[in-house]
């Protein structure tokens, strides 16, 4: 079981020089990972101050030397794919093979979509995740490679340098649940599953039942039954009651998860909150 933080890119953590105090604070803590949100605005009447992830992540790398790092998760649809490629293979180069790319389809559909003209139709949306997806693990071979699909086409391109990390980056695929099994079969492909919920913190019961169920379709796609997979649980613990987090991380663990993402926000309370919760260490046994 490995633990991170996990931190909206607005509030507190719009500041990117706020975010890499509170990764070095996270790894001097003991924690494994640093992943960060990804919206451009959340929601229209918000005014909050808000953060690039890639520009933060960048900086965070530099910062830090053992922290898994990366976005949870990338709105991949508003993204070009060929743009993706680029800037994941050089932040996994920057931080020495430390990147992890959580990506799924964005949220909320108007305010970070519609709002500037993007896409808003979900079905569209995982179309586009799927064929980004494509596109990523085709140009991160560093040979070359062409595609054509509905939504994007690559002339035959050979994208150097490759990314540290062999055979490819990690793709943790996210999804809200409970949900129909699309994502479910999009995350079974890939390298491990992320669920959240709109509001508040995914029950024990409906990860549980999720876990099975990836774990069912990868058999269906033929996968070995030992090749590493990801199931990343998540929630908020409390700091000062070390024995109720670890009860609460030990069910999910129990469950099947493999990462526990520590929610961290200005919900707590403002940023010396989080620094707090950081500085208390992750919930291991």
């Amino acid at each position: 079981m490995q633990f991170a933080i996990d931190i909206p890119n607005f509030g507190s953590g719009g500041d990117p020089r706020v975010l890499v105090d509170l990764a070095r604070r996270a790894e001097d803590a003991g924690w494994d990972g640093f992943f960060v949100w990804d919206h451009l605005l959340a929601d229209p009447a918000w005014t909050l101050e808000i953060a690039d992830p890639w520009i933060a992540l960048a900086a965070i790398a530099q910062a830090t030397t053992r922290l898994r790092l990366g976005p949870m998760v990338a709105a991949l649809p508003r993204r070009r794919p060929a743009k993706v490629a680029r800037e994941t293979a050089s932040l996994d180069r920057l931080s020495n093979g430390r990147l992890v790319l959580g990506v799924g389809l964005g949220w909320p559909s108007e305010a970070d979509f519609g709002w500037f003209g993007d896409e808003v139709d979900l079905a569209r949306r995982g179309a586009m995740v799927d064929e980004g997806l494509a596109i990523l693990e085709g140009l991160w071979r560093g040979e070359p490679f062409t595609f054509t699909g509905e939504h994007y086409r690559v002339g035959t391109a050979t994208f150097l340098p490759r990314p540290v990390q062999e055979p490819r980056i990690p793709v943790w695929v996210g999804a809200l649940r409970p949900g129909p099994d699309g994502p479910l079969r999009r995350a079974a492909r890939w390298d491990g599953f992320v669920p959240a919920v709109e509001d508040g913190y995914l029950p024990l019961e409906t990860f549980a039942r999720d876990v099975v169920r990836v774990r069912e379709l990868r058999a269906v796609a033929g996968a070995a039954p030992d090749a590493p997979y990801d199931m990343v649980a998540g929630g908020s613990t409390p700091g000062d009651d070390r024995a109720a987090a670890i009860e609460t991380v030990a069910a999910f663990e129990a469950a099947g998860a493999t990462w526990w993402r520590e929610i961290v926000s200005d919900w707590l309370g403002g940023v010396d909150e989080i620094r707090a919760r950081i500085a208390a260490g992750p919930p291991r046994a």
